[in-house]
């Protein structure tokens, strides 16, 4: 895979500024990683320097931006192991009310970007010539709609088919592709105008009767780049606490 098993390994991680993405980020410097924090928002530094690890600032909504903010945060590290795609948006809106814009933003954003990011990860991957770990961060409603949210949605099942795609194009040089599903998650995102009654009604798509943390997600991340999922590749993993299970 990537370095020996005891080697720090060199990841980047983008839309990390926060939430799911800071989360993943501390995750792999507890583990001792090298780490890159990417993200649009100038406080990633901030975030970044909390956990001892570096940043990168770039719009992955701009390829020009995405290719150039990846390449120097692969550059900071000298070379790169592990991708995780994080960076994403979200919004409700109702499907008849969906502008062409808000649809081409969403999929610039969510699934474009990773194709960008992937691209220069991927080379350098193959360069270097010790295979990879690419996570891409896809959603439950990727398989599983939610009204108000078909742009989104659709967006996270073309993630789910671009892990798949990157997976077999990939796999002779030892690059494994994921994605991960996240069902619920309580992030900073949304704090203010989630209720407690809110809460309770996610918690109770659960058998676990909670809804999920950064940290859950995290962990699975973590995994994936981890030597017992040498043999995992092009699937798209639930984190939803059972909500889903397909």
């Amino acid at each position: 895979m990537t370095p020996s098993d005891n080697a720090p390994r060199r990841v980047v991680v983008t839309g990390a500024a926060r939430g799911i993405g800071a989360a993943i980020a501390g995750a792999f410097v507890a583990e001792g990683d090298q780490v890159v924090l990417v993200d649009r928002a100038p406080d990633v530094a901030d975030t970044a320097a909390d956990l001892g690890a570096k940043s990168a600032v770039c719009d992955l909504g701009d390829p020009d931006d995405a290719r150039r903010g990846i390449s120097e945060a692969i550059d900071t590290l000298d070379g790169i192991d592990v991708l995780v795609n994080n960076a994403g948006v979200f919004e409700i809106v109702p499907l008849l009310d969906i502008e062409a814009e808000q649809w081409s933003r969403m999929f610039d954003i969510n699934t474009r970007s990773m194709l960008l990011t992937t691209q220069v990860a991927a080379r350098r991957m193959i360069d270097q010539g010790t295979g990879g770990r690419i996570v891409n961060m896809a959603s439950m409603g990727g398989k599983d709609p939610a009204r108000g949210q078909s742009h989104y949605a659709a967006s996270k099942a073309a993630v789910i088919a671009l892990t798949q795609a990157t997976a077999k194009e990939l796999g002779e040089y030892q690059i494994t592709a994921n994605s991960l599903c996240p069902g619920y998650v309580l992030t900073e995102m949304g704090a203010d105008t989630r209720t407690p009654e809110m809460v309770a009604g996610w918690s109770s798509l659960s058998p676990l009767g909670r809804c999920g943390s950064p940290d859950d997600v995290a962990a699975m991340a973590v995994f994936l780049a981890s030597p017992s999922a040498a043999y995992l590749t092009g699937q798209a993993f639930n984190v939803t606490g059972g909500m889903i299970m397909h």
